[in-house]
């Protein structure tokens, strides 16, 4: 496959510049709160997502999904996403949506989980795409914000689709794509196919940005998918959790070919800190200490420290901040510098 010479221009969503060679913090349920898409942003993002919101539940005024829509000018530019399995209740939701001022509205075509797809929404729309077609389109022409969709290689793999799928999407006015470079089938297993993302992004009919997703966790990996398979932008997703630093270093890479100076333990378990007291500022204790865990059990900077198991269990089993920070002044000095 050729090499792609670096792309010194600026990436564009409709009118809004991200740069060259762009990197975005996924949509993620659970994890893109407006907390941890404001750190991201300040390591580097480009450009965030947040968690994404039901269209049914946005329609029938559900608080806790309503709540999703809040967004601040500090993290712009940032999309919000939304997902649903007809017509009516995404327009209704993309107008909705827009009163919130996001730069742009992200239709979900992708997530794989079964209380989403089982149901036909999310990468559920992969089985049927007249009436995916038919949802962009219709969310499309009911708003004038910026409209990009996120969606998969196909539903399984037999049905890898997505090159046509590409110019299918694009025709209905698309501003981006997203493509994540797994099946529905394969949910998050397996390795990320970037070949057909590639196929999608040199294929001559296609004009909009293409942005890939999937498996990116090195700044070494980011550069080569820029360079392998052309893309426009990347996006990064599960590395982030407990390392909103990626940002950082992968941006750095991207600038100067060169690696971050390692970042010292004690500076990444102080980000681990102000993460947790950020995520309790925007909740409660109780809820914040909750919601950061899943970063606190995926962050590599525990990885290594001996005999961590019955600490990670306790840690992971905190319910007060003083508590958790008791067990992260423990951990310090067993840290791998």
């Amino acid at each position: 496959m050729p090499t792609f010479a670096e792309n010194s221009n600026s990436m564009k969503i409709a009118n809004i510049d991200l740069g060259p060679r762009p990197v975005l913090l996924a949509p993620m349920e659970d994890v893109t709160d407006p907390a941890f898409r404001l750190m991201c942003k300040q390591f580097g993002a480009d450009m965030v997502y947040t968690e994404f919101v039901s269209a049914d539940a946005l329609i029938r005024s559900v608080s806790k999904t309503e709540q999703k829509l809040n967004i601040s000018d500090a993290e712009r530019p940032v999309a919000i996403q939304i997902y649903g399995r007809d017509v009516d209740t995404m327009v209704q939701a993309a107008k909705i949506v827009e009163q919130a001022r996001p730069d742009i509205i992200d239709l979900n075509f992708g997530c794989p989980v079964k209380r989403v797809a089982g149901k036909g929404a999310g990468a559920g729309m992969l089985q049927n795409i007249p009436l995916m077609l038919d949802i962009t389109r219709s969310v499309v022409n009911a708003v004038k914000t910026p409209v990009t969709v996120k969606t998969r290689l196909g539903w399984d793999a037999n049905s890898k689709i997505i090159v046509t799928l590409a110019e299918q999407l694009q025709d209905c006015g698309i501003q981006a794509l997203t493509i994540h470079g797994r099946t529905r089938a394969q949910m998050y297993t397996g390795e990320a196919d970037w070949t057909l993302i590639g196929e999608t992004k040199q294929n001559p009919r296609i004009h909009i940005p293409i942005i890939g997703n999937g498996d990116i966790t090195t700044p070494q990996r980011a550069k080569e998918c820029f360079d392998r398979y052309g893309v426009d932008a990347i996006m990064i997703g599960r590395a982030s959790f407990g390392r909103p630093w990626i940002f950082k270093e992968v941006k750095h890479y991207l600038e100067t070919g060169e690696e971050l100076p390692p970042l010292s333990a004690e500076w990444r378990l102080n980000v681990l800190r102000q993460e947790v007291i950020d995520s309790v500022n925007l909740l409660d204790e109780r809820r914040g200490i909750l919601h950061v865990r899943r970063h606190l059990a995926a962050s590599p900077l525990f990885k290594g420290i001996p005999n961590f198991r019955e600490t990670r269990i306790r840690m992971l089993r905190a319910e007060t901040q003083a508590e958790l920070f008791q067990i992260f002044e423990e951990i310090e000095p067993m840290l791998i510098y």
